[in-house]
């Protein structure tokens, strides 16, 4: 049995406190990158086409297969109560404050959370990223900036096409093969659902996801070793690290939301 060794623990603190050091001036740089960004809307555009347009799919068809989940198991709870008109509000209801934005940041971060981490540790084995300084051009304002403010746009837009299209396949689990009446699916959920309480929280909670996915991406890519396995690797982390934030995040912001 091997004993730790006091100089072992401290170079083990030393070398994740200066992660964490590394990480929180990489964030600062992002958000101050935000005025070289807004200098060149091209790079934007492109960097949300990429990251949103391309996960439309993905996010589209989940949401409708949730939706219907949701439906069919919804009537089947509430059947029992005499309940089955408020189906509808129950799925708009879980869609809006939960399932919505974190079913929808684990997409995210499965889809454009590995092409940012594979891009980015591709330009920096590749040493992109060097020729740019030594041609004067910061690449965290060039190349990660954009994309940083990209997928803090495209996921609270993404969240809210996954939660629509989730309630279109409750209505049509619901209304069209259930027999549930239309008017009572949707009164029941304009009457439940609150603007503020239930879609604001919703929003919030897909614009943090965002930004905690896209950082996570950018981080483990700009730190990557610059070998083939070391982007694997870092590919790799970015799913882990980043669905298990979204789900430790989720916890505390609906502990601190409906609580209070």
């Amino acid at each position: 049995m091997r004993w730790w060794h006091p100089a072992d623990i401290g170079f083990a603190l030393r070398s994740k406190a200066a992660a964490v050091g590394q990480a929180t001036r990489l964030l600062l740089r992002l958000v101050a990158g935000l005025g070289y960004v807004l200098k060149r809307p091209g790079l934007l555009r492109d960097q949300i086409h990429f990251l949103g347009n391309y996960s439309l799919a993905i996010i589209g068809v989940s949401g409708l297969f949730v939706g219907f989940v949701l439906g069919l198991q919804g009537y089947y709870i509430l059947q029992r109560y005499g309940s089955a008109e408020a189906v509808g509000m129950m799925v708009a209801l879980t869609l809006l404050r939960e399932l919505g934005p974190v079913v929808t940041a684990l997409l995210f971060a499965g889809r454009a959370g590995t092409a940012l981490t594979a891009e980015i540790g591709l330009m920096k084995a590749g040493e992109q990223l060097s020729a740019m300084e030594m041609m004067a051009v910061n690449p965290i304002e060039r190349i990660l900036a954009p994309r940083f403010w990209a997928g803090l746009i495209a996921m609270p837009l993404l969240a809210a096409v996954f939660s629509a299209v989730g309630i279109m396949g409750g209505w049509i689990v619901g209304v069209l093969m259930l027999g549930i009446d239309g008017g009572a699916f949707w009164g029941q959920m304009q009457s439940g659902v609150d603007v503020f309480q239930d879609l604001g929280n919703g929003v919030i909670k897909s614009i943090v996801f965002g930004i905690t996915v896209t950082f996570v991406a950018l981080l483990q890519g700009f730190v990557a070793k610059p070998t083939p396995e070391g982007v694997s690797r870092a590919t790799t982390r970015t799913v882990v690290m980043a669905s298990l934030s979204v789900l430790a995040l989720d916890f505390m912001l609906t502990a601190m939301m409906f609580s209070i």
